[in-house]
């Protein structure tokens, strides 16, 4: 298990605000975890897609219910969960963006574009029924002792 210093825990209101807040923080731990500036934005991008998912079908825009955004620093990656209280979903059911028939839909590119940004992509059903993704990037080198400091 990842030391506690490594990981990160936020949990958030079901709020549009709640996206930008989301990437933001995920960009500044990205930066201090050791990613350049082009991964800093795809992983970025990843959370905000993630969580606009979240907001938008998973909890189905109802402010009681809350996002939580994790992240953990470990030796040779980095991994964000995302988790929502909503009914999950099935993955398999996620139109392909990239089908003739769905190059003018919407649905589906925030799961392309995860997928895409990331190394690793995994969808779970939590216990209570809701969704959880979890993507990790990799990192460069192997650390010895990340740190989680604003530099």
């Amino acid at each position: 298990m990842p030391d506690a210093a490594n990981r990160i825990e936020v949990t958030m209101e079901t709020l549009l605000d709640s996206v930008a807040l989301a990437e933001g923080i995920t960009e500044r731990v990205a930066r201090a975890a050791g990613f350049n500036d082009d991964d800093c934005l795809k992983i970025g991008m990843s959370v905000r897609e993630g969580v606009i998912n979240a907001f938008r079908y998973g909890n189905e825009e109802q402010r009681h219910k809350k996002i939580q955004l994790s992240f953990e620093v470990m030796d040779d990656k980095f991994v964000v969960h995302i988790i929502d209280q909503g009914r999950g979903f099935d993955l398999h059911e996620v139109p392909d963006p990239l089908a003739e028939e769905n190059l003018l839909k919407t649905s589906g590119r925030g799961i392309f574009l995860m997928r895409t940004f990331m190394d690793e992509f995994e969808l779970r059903r939590t216990p209570q029924g809701g969704a959880e993704v979890i993507m990790a990037k990799r990192l460069g080198q192997p650390r010895s002792a990340p740190h989680l400091q604003d530099k």
